[in-house]
């Protein structure tokens, strides 16, 4: 049976967790962005390795191009003078 500290000093634990860590960063931050809430929390709370955050980030890649254009937000409109 495993313990934490040798779970720790397994590098594949090391390499699935900073994977899993890089794509849940990636999919909040875009959930945020769209002020998406519900898939905030269901992004934050399930821990699916990666894989859930991964087909969040691809379904909602549409909608995050679109806001980069189409935004009204003062910032935008100051650049496109």
């Amino acid at each position: 049976m495993y313990n934490f500290e040798s779970m720790l000093s397994n590098p594949l634990f090391i390499l699935l967790m900073v994977w899993s860590l890089i794509w849940k960063g990636m999919a909040l931050w875009r959930s945020a962005r769209l002020e998406q809430k519900i898939w905030f929390i269901i992004l934050l709370v399930l821990n699916t390795f990666g894989i859930l955050d991964i087909i969040y980030l691809l379904i909602t890649q549409k909608q995050i191009d679109k806001s980069k254009y189409s935004s009204s937000t003062p910032e935008n409109q100051l650049t496109k003078d």
